[in-house]
């Protein structure tokens, strides 16, 4: 196949993050097998307009602030310089609303959408922004098929109007041979809580603060590291303050990779407030190491925890029930170990190679009009 893709940034962007993680461990593997990749994405001050990343073709035009405005044109010249056999759409960010350019074959990936949480992060008028740009998604992208990556993505689809029959669930995969537990490295003691990701408002970690903040009136010991980076960590600094645990709560920042790994496996649980994700990496890279999670019953997070097998879902926002689970697993250790065991058994049923091949398949039966719907429509 000759495949175009279309998303914001590529792994090597300083910016990226989990929906660049995936897109390049799938069809990297797709360029190994033998597949022509290109990719058009926006740059960042510095980079070069193309590279070769992992063996995919990437084109940069803009930046992050200019590629809603660039995007379009730039996958339009590169339709005409080079035809493919069909154009994938990542859409993690603003959708670019690119079926309309073409009538070939197309492909919508969605980690997941937005919709009313975008309010808890951003500026009402770049919310309302992106909540109006997700509102036309099933009309405007009718003729294509879908990739979700949980089940509580295409279920967000399906309220939205697409046709589960034009959607396919592939779940990302995770590499067990590198997130794996390591004999060598014991649970913490006292019990420590692990958040490790971007600290930004619709992340929920003040709902864990808040947890611990209640847990530690039973226990004092507990603990909570929080890796990661990000704008809202001035607050959630001055809210362990406020809440009296800042001795209690580790701000690591940005931590190597050796740093997460020993992390990831010391953690009594990693711990995942969030109001919505698309399937949660850490949750997989967290139980790939044998340590269970503790996450809100929340679109995406409930398709990568496995309530009462692999960790705990707990109602979102409702800091004293994940006090009580946190309480509950810092008093019993067999029961953690016997949920990380779990939540191993389930981490290693997830490989990118699988994902590989199930997307390799997707993309030949839209090529080869086995989806209903999918070249219905002329562009517009």
């Amino acid at each position: 196949m000759n495949i175009l893709l279309a998303n914001w940034q590529d792994r090597n962007n300083p910016q990226a993050g989990g929906a660049e993680i995936h897109l390049f461990e799938i069809f990297s593997r797709l360029a190994a097998r033998g597949h022509r990749v290109r990719l058009v994405c926006a740059g960042w001050a510095g980079a070069p307009p193309r590279a070769d990343v992992q063996g995919i073709a990437v084109e940069r035009r803009g930046t992050r602030n200019s590629f809603a405005a660039l995007g379009r044109s730039a996958v339009r010249e590169a339709l005409a310089a080079e035809r493919p056999d069909i154009l994938v759409e990542d859409v993690n960010k603003v959708p670019l609303f690119l079926p309309g350019l073409t009538t070939l074959p197309f492909c919508t990936i969605i980690p997941h959408l937005f919709g009313d949480t975008v309010f808890q992060e951003a500026a009402w008028p770049v919310a309302s922004a992106v909540w109006l740009a997700e509102r036309p998604l099933a009309r405007a992208y009718r003729r294509t098929a879908f990739h979700a990556i949980s089940e509580s993505t295409r279920d967000d689809l399906i309220a939205r109007g697409v046709p589960a029959s034009r959607i396919r669930v592939i779940h990302p995969g995770v590499d067990s041979s590198h997130f794996r537990p390591d004999p060598n490295v014991a649970r913490s003691a006292p019990p420590a809580f692990l958040y490790i990701g971007r600290l930004k408002r619709y992340k929920g970690v003040d709902v864990a603060l808040r947890a611990l903040a209640l847990a530690r009136v039973g226990r004092p010991d507990l603990r909570l590291d929080v890796a990661g980076r990000g704008d809202f960590q001035p607050e959630l600094e001055r809210l362990a303050h406020r809440l009296g645990i800042a001795d209690a709560v580790t701000f690591h920042g940005f931590v190597t990779e050796s740093r997460k790994l020993e992390l990831l496996r010391s953690a009594t649980a990693n711990v995942f407030p969030s109001p919505k994700e698309g399937w949660g990496i850490t949750i997989v890279e967290a139980a790939a190491c044998g340590t269970p999670s503790l996450a809100s019953d929340s679109p995406g997070l409930r398709d990568s925890v496995r309530d009462g097998l692999t960790g705990a879902l707990v109602p979102h926002g409702d800091a004293a029930a994940l006090a009580g689970r946190m309480l509950e697993l810092a008093a019993d250790p067999a029961r953690v170990e016997r949920l990380g065991a779990a939540a191993r058994r389930f981490a290693e049923g997830l490989t990118w190679d699988a994902a590989a091949a199930a997307t390799e398949a997707h993309l030949l039966d839209i090529i080869q009009g086995a989806i209903d719907g999918s070249r219905d429509h002329a562009p517009t």
